[in-house]
């Protein structure tokens, strides 16, 4: 079932964009937490749990405006949405009903996985479930109230929790979020040790969490936020050159010209991006095997290209703005760190092996390696 309205949640998040650029110098603190912005977020329908039926076309366009607004913002509303397509495709009827009108009341959303030595474990009790250890990168932690939370399950496997936080006991460290930019994302380390949950309060099987391709192809969501983020430096670029009076400098248009063809780059491989996931069906978890290793590793490709693309804009901007233009008085200092930042995700020096492997072992020509067959599209359907 597909949600009405599509293109008016897409325009609401095109509306909010300039909202969340202008106040985003408000929040870029150590601690802060964007609260008006998710405020705005709600009044919008945006923090709905009816967004995640939208088509993903849809998904990525409102997650890209949002990261165009605001980076810290994008990451906190990519981990909403990313919570509730989870319980979307793992919780049971229960679970939905009950989790979708938590998030339909206002409540946030996020996946807390990260963790070092000391993680998370859940002990079997007289009272429930037992949680130990903490997580690190908790975003917005002192602010979500539904985090899904993994951990070791007996030691034998990975297990979701969709964590109520009004019955839990937290120790949030925000002193450990001391980082060069996404300040606002309020990233802290938390834990859980003491905190009782009930099975009622598990999403899905153990190891669900890691299933193909939900997992790795989730990844284009985020790519659709730093995207975002580079559209904003490039429009910014745009705009301070033209207030400086160096817009028809020969060398500054050729610098923007360069920007303009990778943020168009961009756009393309979020349509793709769209086409690729909803060739996957109504569901991630009931396609084939050739079908989800493609999905993960165009999703792989999508990660290289979107790190590639958002380094050459910051690139080109810095180069177009010079000195003048990275004082704290304009957005760049705070945009550049902020993506800087948020590009730093795991695992990408092993990403174009997965790709290549990929295609390697197919023994399709170029032109359709990254298409669905139609039997795997009627089987998606099915």
């Amino acid at each position: 079932m597909r949600m009405r309205g599509a293109m008016k949640l897409s325009a609401r998040a095109a509306d909010l964009a300039p909202r969340l650029l202008d106040n985003a110098a408000q929040v870029d603190c150590d601690g802060r937490f964007p609260t008006q912005e998710f405020a705005w977020l709600q009044q919008q329908g945006l923090l709905n749990s009816g967004v995640v039926q939208l088509p993903a076309a849809e998904i990525l366009e409102i997650l890209w405006h949002v990261g165009r607004g605001n980076l810290a913002v994008g990451r906190l509303y990519e981990g909403h949405i990313n919570a509730l397509q989870l319980i979307s495709w793992f919780g049971d009827q229960k679970q939905r009903e009950r989790l979708f009108a938590d998030a339909d009341d206002g409540n946030l959303f996020a996946v807390w996985n990260t963790q070092a030595g000391d993680g998370v474990v859940l002990n079997q009790s007289e009272n429930g479930w037992q949680m130990s250890g903490a997580k690190t990168f908790c975003s917005g932690a002192g602010h979500v109230t539904r985090p899904i939370v993994t951990g070791s399950l007996n030691s034998s496997g990975w297990q979701m929790v969709c964590l109520p936080v009004e019955e839990a006991v937290l120790e949030i460290d925000s002193s450990w979020w001391q980082p060069m930019g996404m300040r606002a994302s309020a990233s802290f380390k938390t834990n859980f040790s003491g905190s009782f949950v009930s099975s009622n309060d598990f999403i899905g099987k153990s190891d669900d969490y890691y299933s193909q391709p939900a997992f790795s192809g989730g990844a284009i969501r985020f790519c659709a936020v730093q995207l975002g983020g580079a559209a904003a430096i490039f429009d910014e670029t745009r705009r301070f050159l033209r207030e400086v009076g160096r817009a028809e400098d020969p060398f500054q248009e050729s610098r923007i010209g360069q920007m303009a063809m990778r943020i168009q780059s961009g756009r393309q491989w979020l349509k793709n991006a769209a086409e690729m996931w909803e060739s996957l069906g109504e569901s991630p978890l009931k396609v084939g095997d050739t079908t989800a290793k493609r999905m993960v590793a165009f999703a792989a490709m999508m990660r290289i290209a979107t790190e590639e693309i958002c380094e050459a804009v910051m690139q080109f901007a810095e180069r177009s703005v010079g000195a003048r233009g990275l004082m704290r008085t304009e957005p760049f200092e705070r945009m550049i760190r902020d993506l800087t930042m948020y590009l730093k995700q795991p695992h990408l020096d092993e990403i174009p092996g997965r790709v290549g492997k990929f295609t390697l072992e197919s023994e399709l020509e170029s032109y359709s390696l990254w298409q669905s067959t139609e039997t795997e599209i009627l089987n998606a359907t099915e």
